[in-house]
């Protein structure tokens, strides 16, 4: 699709929202808040000007811990969510499931306004089994038109700069709001765009990212004033935007840092030149990281926290080339510092090379669990946090 998108294209497309692309059920718009009022935990007023010095920083959100489910994540998601990821999660102890998602996946290949209703009925099923299950929903757009931190599918448009994807992108989440108004936000929350890129590297400023937060935000309060949205930090989700902060939406960080242990050999960031991980790093020789250094690296977001505003970990953990007792040392350390700032966790992700179930390791005498590979070390001390 070319830049110059015609206005009036937009408007229509804008109009058609109340009726055919949303022709579909309103999910779950007659279902009665689970536990209560939306806004009993989950409500963000903008940030405090007397922030809390004392207690656990995170104090908005509750801490969730659960897990990406990457049905629709990208061009190769296989595009089946299965009931039963559901349930064991829930029966496992968890309560919380981010959905990242392309806008691909839901759109027309030659038409970014051109929805199709068996794809969003997908989506719906996740939400049902959320619901059925007692867990959280987190629909994230991995990739948004305009902006994907994976590149292995150009975008045809710029969402930092150009406004034809801009419309686009707010148009889409609109799309959703409408779709999903009357689903608690205890239950159901939007997760604006996966990790965009550092400000001032050549793709994005700050004020691109506000901009863009703002008019989606905007484009989904004009439709459903109480549904929590949920921001990424700038810089992949590693730094803060307190520049949102007046938003009253949540924020989202990482736990991949540093990226030689999460990621090592892992071939989309060239991981295959990290030397093998070790944790720690106490003479210094290969990543330089050690438990101080992630303190350091969590203490802006426990500052973020304190004034007011709920902060999450969207995505954490380690590819399967990691050896495994390096990674369990290194994300009891992440996760326990998290924990101490009352921040919940999603592992990236549930069954694949980063996951509990069938992560394909070298180095893990895996337990049978119907048919599927467990990492029980890892299940359990996801548990343990």
């Amino acid at each position: 699709m070319s830049n110059n998108i015609n206005r009036r294209r937009v408007l229509r497309a804008a109009a058609a929202l109340g009726s055919a692309a949303l022709t579909g059920r309103v999910l779950g718009a007659d279902a009665p808040s689970v536990g209560g009022s939306a806004s009993a935990q989950v409500e963000l007023k903008g940030p405090d000007p007397k922030p809390a010095a004392t207690g656990p920083a995170q104090k908005v959100f509750p801490r969730w811990k659960g897990f990406n489910f990457t049905y629709f994540f990208n061009k190769w998601s296989d595009r089946n969510p299965l009931e039963d990821d559901f349930r064991w999660m829930r029966d496992w102890g968890f309560d919380f499931i981010r959905l990242p998602s392309t806008y691909k996946f839901w759109t027309d290949e030659k038409d970014v306004y051109k929805v199709k209703e068996e794809s969003l009925a997908k989506i719906d099923a996740v939400l049902d089994w959320g619901r059925k299950y007692g867990l959280h929903i987190s629909f994230n757009f991995h990739r948004g038109p305009g902006y994907c931190v994976n590149p292995d599918d150009a975008e045809p448009f710029n969402l930092w700069k150009d406004q034809s994807a801009l419309d686009a992108f707010c148009w889409h989440w609109a799309l959703f709001a409408k779709r999903y108004k009357g689903i608690a936000s205890k239950l159901v929350s939007f997760d604006l765009l996966n990790e965009p890129p550092a400000p001032d590297g050549g793709q994005m400023t700050r004020d691109d990212y506000s901009r863009v937060v703002r008019a989606a935000t905007k484009a989904i309060r004009d439709i459903d004033p109480q549904r929590l949205i949920i921001a990424d930090g700038v810089s992949w989700g590693n730094q803060t935007c307190p520049e949102l902060a007046d938003l009253g939406i949540g924020q989202s960080t990482r736990g991949y840092q540093p990226m030689e242990i999460s990621h090592y050999k892992a071939s989309w960031v060239n991981g295959e030149r990290f030397a093998e991980p070790i944790w720690p790093d106490p003479e210094k020789k290969n990543h330089q990281w050690d438990r101080v250094r992630l303190e350091e690296l969590y203490k802006p977001w426990a500052g973020l926290a304190r004034r007011g505003i709920g902060v999450h970990c969207g995505e954490c953990g380690a590819y399967s080339k990691t050896p495994h007792a390096v990674f369990l040392a290194w994300f009891r350390d992440c996760l326990d510092i998290l924990k101490g700032h009352n921040i919940g966790f999603a592992l990236w992700n549930f069954r694949g090379t980063f996951g509990i179930l069938d992560s394909e390791r070298a180095d893990v005498a895996y337990e049978d669990f119907h048919g599927r590979k467990l990492d029980r070390k890892l299940l359990s001390l996801l548990q343990s946090m």
